[in-house]
């Protein structure tokens, strides 16, 4: 039986001082498009979409740095990144003296052995050791159905380099009907930034892919224990302090957990609302701009069913056994599986 403990890498940002669109988006890989709009200040943009969520935005061309290059990649685009690719894309990074701005760890305790009750518990009665000064619980509910849609412990403030997200993972995935969200349970999420996510990095790009775990709950370990103390224990008492049993027992549990890559599932009213919002505009111009416009379309698409691949055949197979799709629901921005576009 594999481990209910899982470690994927969530979120990816940095900035190249110098580089190329082309080389980056290479080294990347998708299916990019041209913006119309800026980025984070960059006047050039291009943007990608992941199989089933997640957006990668890339920006360049700004006055003060034109050869500089940004680029922000969401989890629905890094977290299928088998962990080799992870790994090389970091090296990458470093070897053009590139920095990181922002890095996201998750680490799953997929069986929920830990719950977030028990964590909240810990908490109010002081036996969370963090030279944090701030943590804050945040619950939603659905108004419709009374029925709870996610909750969500911090710990840390968003303006420091580490914050850490504990949340229901399998709740929040049913509440937005993915369809994996069994396999799910409470995630502790490390948000590391600037110089914070440059040090985890540069360990992760040279470090063995098997010694990723333990390193990371190191991380975790480093910027939050749970003691048997109070708060109103001297600083020194507190830091020393024997561990409550359910957070040792978690983080060796980590400690012997998996590296995942995580699934997308692809559905036809994904690839309908990516059409939608990602690609119409651009169809538009075509039929817009040439007479024959509208001829060519029908031609691409009758030119595009000979390249249909694997995904291509599953998706149209799972639709027609099902019944037409026609929902145009589903997240913004979804691309055919492995980041092909509709051709």
């Amino acid at each position: 039986m594999s481990s209910p403990f899982t470690l994927t890498i969530d979120w990816l940002a940095f900035t190249l001082p110098s580089g190329s669109v082309q080389d980056t988006i290479e080294m990347i890989q998708g299916n990019w498009m041209k913006s119309d709009t800026g980025f984070r200040g960059y006047p050039d943009s291009w943007m990608t979409a992941g199989a089933g969520r997640g957006v990668g935005k890339l920006g360049t061309g700004a006055s003060r740095a034109p050869r500089e290059v940004h680029v922000d990649l969401s989890g629905g685009i890094v977290t299928p990144w088998p962990t080799g690719k992870v790994r090389t894309v970091l090296q990458w990074i470093i070897k053009h003296q590139g920095h990181l701005t922002r890095l996201d760890c998750a680490l799953d305790d997929r069986h929920s052995c830990v719950p977030l009750s028990t964590i909240r518990q810990a908490i109010e009665v002081g036996q969370c050791v963090t030279r944090a000064d701030r943590s804050q619980r945040i619950s939603s509910n659905s108004i419709h159905k009374g029925t709870p849609s996610g909750e969500t412990i911090y710990i840390g403030s968003p303006q420091s380099q580490t914050l850490l997200r504990i949340y229901d993972k399998r709740l929040e995935s049913q509440a937005k009907q993915r369809e994996d969200w069994q396999e799910y349970g409470v995630r502790w999420e490390l948000e590391l930034k600037k110089d914070r996510a440059q040090a985890c990095g540069q360990v992760l790009s040279y470090l063995e892919e098997t010694d990723w775990l333990e390193y990371m709950v190191g991380i975790l370990r480093g910027y939050v224990d749970f003691r048997y103390t109070t708060r109103d224990e001297e600083d020194e008492f507190r830091y020393r302090a024997p561990l409550l049993d359910w957070w040792l027992q978690l983080t060796e549990g980590f400690k012997k957990g998996r590296l995942v890559v995580g699934k997308e599932v692809q559905t036809l009213s994904r690839v309908k609302r990516w059409v939608r919002e990602s690609v119409a505009p651009m169809l538009a111009v075509i039929c817009a701009a040439d007479p024959g416009g509208h001829a060519w379309l029908d031609q691409q698409i009758i030119a595009g069913k000979k390249r249909w691949k694997a995904e291509h055949w599953r998706l149209v197979e799972t639709s027609t056994a099902s019944g037409l799709d026609n929902n145009a629901g589903g997240h913004a921005g979804t691309p055919l599986q492995g980041g092909e576009g509709v051709s």
